[in-house]
């Protein structure tokens, strides 16, 4: 049974290597190859090393599986004006996918956000060409609502194939009764 805690900046390394996992197991095609099988895992270490040293405004939850990282949620509090939070990473490493981890870190965004954020909304980004993880949003309670062109990673657009295309989806969360 997976424990669920605060990550910390001891958790970068491990998160990164999930991360990265992620990456190039769900967004090749709308990443270049070239990107995705270079050293994106020093990328992802440098990302989560600075996030992860100065967390003001956001929260970093991790699932761990025998001392392990087995998935973590990463929330920007009150991100945008009209939809509310970000859940800006959700990821799941392959082998503990399909086993609930996802949706109780799912949950444990929701909580976070309910207890700290000022606006009730919760919203993620996902690729259009992720219809496994559209479904499992959907499942949870949350609806496509806008359609926008994907950022390129680090800001540089030859690491995209083209133009790939990412999904809004969006909760509404309710405080109180």
């Amino acid at each position: 049974m997976p424990e669920f805690r605060a990550a910390g900046s001891r958790d970068a390394e491990e998160i990164a290597a999930v991360h990265t996992a992620s990456w190039r197991r769900h967004y090749r095609g709308a990443y270049a190859d070239s990107f995705l099988d270079g050293d994106i895992a020093a990328d992802r270490r440098s990302v989560w090393s600075a996030r992860l040293a100065a967390p003001a405004g956001t929260e970093t939850v991790v699932a761990e599986v025998g001392g392990r990282v087995a998935g973590f949620v990463h929330v920007v509090f009150d991100d945008d004006p009209a939809w509310g939070s970000l859940v800006d990473n959700l990821h799941v490493a392959a082998a503990w996918q399909r086993t609930g981890i996802g949706t109780a870190l799912l949950d444990r965004a929701t909580a976070a956000i309910t207890a700290r954020a000022a606006a009730p909304g919760m919203y993620l980004w996902v690729l259009e060409q992720n219809v496994a993880a559209q479904q499992f949003y959907r499942a949870c309670g949350a609806a496509p609502v806008e359609t926008a062109t994907v950022s390129p990673p680090g800001g540089d657009p030859s690491r995209l194939n083209g133009t790939p295309r990412k999904l809004r989806m969006a909760w509404t969360l309710r405080k109180g009764c």
